[in-house]
């Protein structure tokens, strides 16, 4: 990706020689985020182009040097089956890393696919071969759990599942997840999972209304269907008119939060996570909306090591009554990987993966 809203292109780029506790790995699948898609309107800001997307991707170990091990305390062999946390670099000596306990906002990370430039190697997932630095966190994938399911969930996965940790969602809860891309679907899954007692998604188009269902959401409303007036009624409805326990915004859409906060409860906790780029501003009434109703309203950004690992367990133990691999609606070789971002922008899928060993459609 040489610059916002140029053409990609696939380039030759030479294998590294590793330094000690450095490892390269062979991809086999690397995924599709909407943040690519944001990467490629140059809407994120400090983004040094030209870059390798792809921040999150699982593949097997290709080479080693030295001593490497994952966070499971493995060593970490060829033909090894991993993956690996996509933020590099957090220091953990940082006022932020140390005092207000928040890496996920240290100023010294940098994150495979979005901050490393294709110049200083071969450090994002849309390509044969990733190298592993010193630094990243490695997670071998537990035995029972095939590439497929977990690149499946990919970054939504880890990221919805934070933003349920961040709601503290628990056994008996009413859960509003506003979007039903990835990382709503993901939410879904793992609210269900939390004990809530009845879960409510909303969003299109009807693929991803389903896989929303499929996944763990009760009921589901289509917003090409109700307004937002209509929205808000039917979950007042479904509240017996207290509204919900948690409300997790996942679409991206400033005017979902207006939304949100008249249907949350008294107390409520509302979780924004999917405002990764500014949207713009709504205008809420801090009184009626937060003060009044002594709600909670949180931000949520990135994840830690903590949430790819408890969001890979999960896949792992629930990949035979979560269909986690039906939310991949196609492959892609490299040479197609921009075909991949125009059906992402557009909807019509609901997962695209990058396979770099695929070839490429007649």
């Amino acid at each position: 990706m040489e610059a916002p809203e140029a053409p990609l292109r696939t380039v030759e780029r030479p294998v590294p020689s590793l330094q000690d506790g450095e490892a390269l790995l062979s991809c086999i699948y690397s995924e599709v985020c909407g943040t690519d898609v944001h990467l490629w309107h140059g809407a994120l800001a400090g983004v040094p182009y030209p870059l390798i997307p792809g921040h999150v991707a699982v593949g097997t170990v290709e080479q080693v040097k030295g001593e490497v091990h994952s966070l499971q305390g493995r060593p970490v062999k060829e033909g090894d089956l991993v993956t690996f946390h996509d933020v590099d670099k957090t220091c953990g000596r940082c006022w932020t890393c140390l005092v207000a306990q928040q890496p996920t906002r240290c100023p010294h990370r940098k994150v495979y696919g979005i901050t490393y430039s294709s110049e200083e190697g071969l450090l994002g997932g849309w390509a044969e071969k990733i190298l592993l630095t010193q630094t990243v966190p490695i997670l071998h994938l537990p035995d029972e759990l095939d590439p497929e399911p977990f690149i499946a969930a990919g970054c939504g996965g880890p990221t919805g599942l934070h933003a349920v940790l961040r709601g503290r969602v628990s056994l008996g809860d009413k859960v509003y997840v506003q979007g039903i891309g990835p990382v709503g679907i993901a939410a879904c899954a793992f609210a269900k999972l939390c004990g809530a007692e009845k879960v409510i998604a909303s969003g299109s188009p009807a693929a991803r209304l389903k896989a929303a269902r499929d996944m763990g959401a009760d009921e589901t409303l289509d917003i090409r269907q109700h307004s937002v007036e209509e929205r808000i009624q039917m979950i007042m409805d479904k509240t017996r008119g207290f509204g919900v326990d948690v409300i997790i915004e996942a679409c991206g859409n400033p005017l979902a939060v207006k939304e949100g906060v008249s249907c949350l409860r008294d107390g409520g906790r509302y979780v924004l996570v999917g405002h990764y780029t500014d949207a713009g501003s709504v205008d809420i009434n801090p009184h009626l909306d937060i003060t009044k109703k002594h709600a909670e309203i949180l931000g949520c950004w990135g994840t830690e090591p903590k949430h790819v690992w408890q969001a890979m367990d999960w896949i792992a133990r629930t990949r035979d009554r979560l269909p986690w691999q039906k939310c991949i609606s196609g492959f892609y070789p490299l040479e197609e990987a921009e075909q991949a971002l125009r059906d992402v922008e557009a909807l019509r899928v609901i997962k695209a993966v990058i396979a770099p060993s695929a070839t490429a459609n007649p």
